[in-house]
């Protein structure tokens, strides 16, 4: 039987057809009666300007081009329905194309990941922006603070969406960050597994350690810790879909006297620990929670302790674009490196490496958006057509964000200032076994 479908946010969906397949609102008498006006063009012109005159074409409801990259040649082509999309888009770009090509407003010609790389790609380039390129990549949102409650909030809003929905068309092991793929032709199964023994072997994990976690997902890593190198782990998660995801999967294993999983936040973690890892929950902490971080990790982590800090980046300070905070991530905020700095030079922490694995995230969300896209009549069946294709944009745009440069993936080493033995070297790194 066909569920009920869950309507994203609630914002209205205008057909029920897929993306590819959807016509502009009007009519084609309508369309030819609706004269694009010339300051419509000339705002048209301004804002791909600002945008780093990026190679795509722009048409409009008359079916006609009204830009063109004069640098290279396109790759695809963007347009806009009616002129009332084309003044959102002028008005508030960033949240109105989400939200325009959410409800088929919006469509794209040629493929939706190589359109949004020029687009950010021409933003990456900029060094230095103006104000409205500015204005054209964030939007007019207020950020969302991630004080304890509303960080519940937060990662309710886009964790606890069902688990069934996540096993679509993420890996067995359900970890929804960046995979490793240190061969050609790896399987997502087989890259994930590789980046939880990447950083076990950076954290150098011995029997018998105590492990704590924060943001631990579904509890992947903390499975495999236990398992393969001997630890005992203490994992946080606010979102409970997944706590209970996990504790189910430990138990089945025979790894739950090994593992215990603690719906709380990161902000309430107990105890001394031997070691401090976070695999995709910095993103979530907001900057100015850095530093409290920061005393956290300086709380529990013992004389000899050393950590590992796992997110998604940026090259220069800049805010959540609105529709990734109003629709998918509220609260989130990827950071500088030197933004990061914050959590380790209040408590005297050393870093002891530095490792940038973007494009292995690009390649990461290639695999999720391939099994999504497989898997579509399932999610049509869950979800209503506004959340089908904002799904669709948000894991396009990850891709097309990493391939440009704009999104970063650190793995951050770190350790007490007076731990000198640790591997002087990244051999270690590339052994063939595991722990």
């Amino acid at each position: 039987m066909k569920q009920d479908k869950t309507t994203f946010l609630n914002i209205p969906v205008l057909s029920e057809k897929a993306e590819e397949s959807l016509q502009p609102a009007t009519t084609a008498s309508q369309s030819q009666s609706a004269k694009v006006w010339p300051i419509e063009t000339w705002l048209i012109g301004k804002l791909m300007q600002a945008s780093g005159e990026p190679a795509v074409r722009i048409l409009l409801w008359d079916g006609k081009e009204y830009y063109r990259s004069t640098l290279e040649e396109s790759v695809g082509g963007i347009r806009f329905a009616d002129r009332a999309t084309l003044w959102r888009f002028f008005t508030n770009p960033n949240l109105s194309f989400g939200d325009d090509y959410s409800n088929g407003l919006i469509t794209v010609e040629g493929k939706l990941t190589d359109v949004l790389e020029a687009i950010f790609r021409g933003h990456v380039l900029r060094t230095k922006p103006g104000r409205l390129q500015r204005f054209v990549s964030r939007g007019l949102v207020r950020q969302r603070q991630n004080t304890l409650q509303r960080s519940r909030e937060n990662i309710h809003h886009h964790y606890d969406l069902g688990n069934d929905f996540y096993k679509l068309w993420l890996d067995q092991e359900m970890a929804y960050t960046c995979a490793y793929f240190p061969e050609p032709g790896m399987t997502l199964e087989d890259a994930q597994v590789a980046k939880m023994d990447h950083v076990c072997r950076k954290l150098r994990l011995r029997p018998g350690e105590r492990v704590v976690e924060t943001g631990c997902g579904w509890g992947g890593l903390a499975r495999h810790m236990a398992r393969h190198y001997g630890v005992e782990v203490k994992a946080y998660n606010i979102s409970h879909q997944q706590v209970l995801y996990a504790r189910e999967r430990a138990q089945a294993e025979g790894l739950d006297d090994r593992i215990e999983y603690i719906e709380d936040d990161y902000r309430e973690v107990t105890g001394t620990f031997d070691v401090f890892v976070s695999v995709g929950m910095l993103e979530h902490v907001g900057a100015r929670n850095y530093a409290t971080l920061g005393r956290v990790i300086d709380r529990v982590l013992s004389d000899r302790g050393r950590g590992l800090i796992h997110t998604i980046g940026k090259n220069r300070s800049e805010p959540t674009s609105a529709w990734t905070e109003k629709r998918l991530f509220p609260g989130g905020y990827t950071p500088t490196l030197r933004e990061m700095m914050d959590l380790f030079e209040g408590p005297g922490f050393s870093v002891l490496d530095i490792e940038n694995i973007r494009l292995h995230y690009a390649e990461t969300i290639e695999h999720w958006l391939s099994r999504y896209e497989a898997n579509i009549d399932q999610v049509k069946q869950r979800f209503d057509d506004f959340f089908v294709r904002a799904w669709r944009l948000y894991l396009s745009g990850c891709i097309a964000g990493f391939r440009a440069g704009g999104l970063q993936l650190f793995q951050v080493l770190f350790a007490r200032p007076t731990l000198n033995d640790l591997p002087r070297t990244r051999a270690h790194l590339y052994e063939q076994q595991g722990g």
